[in-house]
């Protein structure tokens, strides 16, 4: 159970090692895949009276292209979810569905459209679960649920899989627990071995 209190140091320290991945990312991914297609370019000027290798180049080079694009797209859907501000929370988490290999359900979502920091966190929330019980939780599916009491609301994620998980071997959950705490909420992870995941938290 995360409380505001204990979270204001690891928020500081998430925040600055997020960023040294975005860093890392930018570098090592879309950034040099952009400069080996501009090498490629420069390379296919001087090819081009060779109607063979010109076509063999220009195709390397497009297929980069959409490499770094994707992880450009990949990267910003990190720093604000894709379709948040145009189609608000249940639109973003659509996206995240149609994207997702494991069946993701929305039984639930708040009638009116949340504050930016709030409805950011639910989707962080369902993402970090999601992604949980695809690579660890051996789930076949994941569902969540978003309900308003009064000033409050309640935010439910489970899978079916093999439960057993533990936040303080990973980033993940212990981030988005300072995440929840941040906003004056607390986060319960219950994951008893057999019996699946379920995160709530109260914001």
């Amino acid at each position: 159970l995360w409380r505001r209190h204990a979270s204001g140091a690891r928020i500081l320290v998430a925040g600055l090692a997020e960023r040294r991945r975005l860093e890392r990312s930018l570098h090592d991914g879309a950034q040099q895949r952009l400069v080996g297609m501009a090498v490629q370019l420069r390379v296919l000027q001087k090819k081009i009276e060779d109607p063979e290798l010109a076509k063999q180049l220009l195709g390397a080079a497009s297929e980069e292209l959409e490499h770094a694009l994707s992880e450009l797209r990949e990267l910003a859907r990190g720093l604000h979810p894709a379709g948040l501000t145009e189609c608000g929370l249940g639109g973003a988490l659509d996206a995240l569905a149609g994207r997702s290999p494991l069946p993701l359900r929305i039984l639930e979502l708040p009638q009116r459209r949340l504050p930016d920091p709030v409805a950011v966190t639910v989707y962080a929330m369902v993402a970090e679960a999601l992604a949980n019980a695809r690579r660890h939780g051996q789930a076949s599916q994941v569902s969540a649920r978003v309900v308003q009491r009064q000033r409050e609301i309640v935010v439910e994620v489970w899978d079916d899989g093999c439960g057993g998980a533990r936040p303080e071997l990973g980033t993940g959950l212990l981030g988005l627990g300072d995440r929840v705490a941040a906003l004056g909420g607390t986060l319960q992870i219950i994951s008893p071995f057999g019996e699946g995941t379920r995160l709530v938290a109260a914001i």
